[in-house]
């Protein structure tokens, strides 16, 4: 029973609720439906504009999908000052935090070396692969019901 508890709360202490994730384009083809949608539900007055959103709704499903190009991406937008990233550059993934952009480079220092200097050219960074560390709610929880759970465990082993 001792060793479950140890494990939980070592597992508690080194589990972090910061994840790195890509963020992914808006998709510009589902944005104009919602407008459509949303101007169609507006003006419910005018049945003619009714009829033309749902011909055009129609015509829109009645096309094969196919996926779109691939949009491109800029880099130096993506990669501002101060912020933390996980990048992969020829096909080695780093975690550093975003110095500045020297022309057509990016300078960088790993996570926990402040004093270590990574230069990138901005073609050699992987652009479809940029994650950005964010919050993640899902793991906050877990990691929260999991705590609760503990002191529960903790609290009726006491008074027993």
């Amino acid at each position: 029973m001792r060793k479950n508890l140890y494990l939980t709360i070592l597992l508690l202490t080194l589990s972090s609720c910061y994840t790195y994730q890509v963020k992914k384009p808006a998709d510009p083809a589902t944005d104009n439906k919602k407008e459509s949608k949303k101007a169609g539900i507006a003006d419910n007055n005018t049945s003619l504009q009714m009829k033309n959103a749902a011909a055009e709704t129609q015509i829109q499903n009645s096309q094969p999908a196919t996926s779109p190009a691939p949009v491109p991406v800029n880099i130096q937008e993506k990669l501002a000052p101060n912020k933390n990233v996980k990048i992969e550059v020829d096909g080695k993934s780093y975690k550093v935090i975003i110095d500045r952009w020297e022309s057509d480079s990016l300078v960088a220092h790993p996570v926990h070396q402040p004093k270590k200097i990574l230069k990138f050219h901005k073609n050699q960074i992987n652009g479809e692969r940029i994650a950005e560390k964010r919050f993640s709610q899902p793991i906050a929880d877990i990691i929260t019901v999991t705590a609760y759970a503990g002191i529960g465990v903790l609290i009726y082993s006491l008074l027993k």
